[in-house]
Parts: C-alpha cells; structure tokens; sequence
C-alpha cells in the first residue's frame, strides 16, 4: 500500500481555486517530486497532506491515516520542512533541536543528527548568525529529528547558491538511504531530475503529468538536437533530405539539426561523404525543462 494517496484533492480560498483536482500515491523508500511554477497549488497541496490545511474535497491518507483525524499519531511519524519558517534569534542550533527531541517519543540524537547535517562547528551559533545554507540544514534536522518514516519538505533550496544547493541535493539523498520517504516540492528542474524517483508535474492546481523524470521527457519530447560549426557552407537540404531529420536552423554560425534518436549516425556519415567537418559538435538530449513546455505551453521560469 502506498505511504501517501492523494486523492481528486481540493482546495479554494474565497474564489480563488488553489487546488483544482490533484491525485498521486508515494510508495515506500522513494523521493517523490512535486513539480510546477509559483502558484501552481504545489505549496497548498503537501500542506493539505500534513494535516495544515483542511482540503474542500478529494481525500488524503498518509500511512493509512486521515492527517486531520490522526493529527497527533502522524506527528511522531511525519517530519516537515516548510517553505517558510523562523526560530527566536537567540536560539542556538543544539539548544533547537534539544527541544524539538523533546515533543518525540523516540527521537534522534539530536548531537548525531548535527554531525550528520555539516553543522558541528555551528552547535553553539544563535540562528540569526547562520547562513541561509546552515538554516535549511538546521529545518531539515529539526523535520528529521523524531525519527520520521516520511519527510515533507517544501522549496527546500530556493535563496541558496550553486555549491549550497548541491550540498543540499547531497543530504536529501543520504535521507533517503536511511528509509525515510521523502515529498519534495520543487519549482528548480534540474533538482527534479536529480533527486526524484517519480514526479507530479502539477499547474494551474491540477496534476498534468506523473512519470519518472526521464518518462516524462521521452513520452513528451521524443527528439534530440544536435549542434555543429560546419566547416565550410552547408546546404541545409543535405541534412532536411534524411529521413532522421525533422528540422535544420541556424544559430550565429551553428547549425542546429533536431530528429529522431537514431540520426547523430545519419548526420555525420553525410557531412563526412561532403567532406564538411562538424566543429563542437554537441548531442543534446530533451530536459525536463522541453517537457514542462510540452506540457504546460510555457517554461517553468515564467
């Protein structure tokens, strides 16, 4: 049985529609994404799966339990990591997770736990002298810290940088090679494509897409492209007149050859019979992000 079931789930403020129609299950041991842009319902939707929301409809079960009914049981079985959230400025980082041991019945050592997240040199800092990067760390450690068998964390790296973000991706991925299931929102592709095992893509409050990251693009976006600097002029209908190729364009001085994914053979065994040499020739493989577009009509960005 699945850990979590989402089910036909609704949710509206006034008359605005958070959540139009979301369904998806989590099996047991994977991280399962929740993906789309600011505003998408992602947000409204896992906290109507940790029992903070009430949802206007549909049906939610976490571990066989109602989150709402079952508030105080699921609490020693679910961690979350919010979107937003904030501690007393004083507060020193073994001094929070002291206290948040506290409300467990069977918690984690709290000292292991700061070792394991990289913030043993902070133990002793007030929170309002940590880094962005050391405070996600500390609400993942707070999320872990009852010893949770499902971890829900939310926007988990926006307002890090590039190293602070991959240290993240790094740590979320030894959480779940301890067991711990893991409901990640996210609006960044590249870490959906690193770290989920399934991901609902999800728009305008509805579920528009539910595969594994590569299922997603090749069912949507079954192409490649391939980018070159020919040698000498090219005449693009030696490449439109293979069967492989479905487009040929031009940007600055590459040319860029979009077909099937059998044509990189196609491509440079003409260019070879005409003598033409392929300069910084690149294979591109569809992203997530060519499919969201697919999907959506638009780039996550906007």
């Amino acid at each position: 049985m699945p850990v979590i079931e989402v089910t036909s789930l609704h949710k509206r403020y006034g008359e605005t529609v958070a959540v139009a129609d979301v369904s998806f299950d989590v099996e047991a041991g994977e991280i399962f994404g929740v993906l789309g842009p600011n505003g998408a319902g992602k947000t409204t939707t896992v906290e109507c799966v940790a029992g903070l929301r009430v949802p206007d409809g549909g049906g939610v079960s976490v571990l066989g339990l109602d989150p709402r009914r079952d508030a105080a049981r699921l609490r020693q079985q679910v961690g979350v990591q919010l979107q937003e959230s904030q501690l007393p400025d004083r507060l020193r980082v073994a001094e929070a997770l002291q206290l948040y041991a506290s409300f467990y019945r069977d918690p984690a050592d709290p000292a292991q736990l700061i070792d394991e997240l990289g913030l043993d040199s902070k133990r002793n800092t007030p929170y309002d002298k940590l880094s962005g990067g050391q405070k996600q760390r500390l609400s993942v450690a707070l999320a872990l810290v009852g010893n949770p068998r499902i971890a829900i964390l939310d926007e988990l790296t926006t307002g890090l940088d590039p190293q602070a973000r991959r240290d993240t991706w790094d740590l979320i991925e030894r959480i779940r090679d301890r067991g711990v299931t893991i409901l990640l929102v996210t609006h960044f592709m590249e870490e959906a494509e690193r770290l989920c095992d399934r991901l609902a893509v999800i728009d305008k409050g509805r579920v528009v897409a539910l595969d594994t990251p590569a299922g997603l693009v090749s069912a949507v976006v079954p192409e490649q492209r391939i980018r070159f600097r020919p040698s000498v002029p090219l005449d693009d209908r030696l490449l439109t007149d293979l069967p492989q190729v479905s487009a040929v364009t031009r940007s600055g001085s590459q040319v860029v050859v979009t077909g099937t994914d059998d044509m990189l053979h196609a491509v440079t065994s003409v260019l070879a019979r005409h003598q033409i040499i392929a300069a910084d020739l690149r294979l591109e493989q569809a992203t997530l992000d060519d499919a969201f577009v697919e999907l959506t009509g638009r780039r996550l960005a906007d």
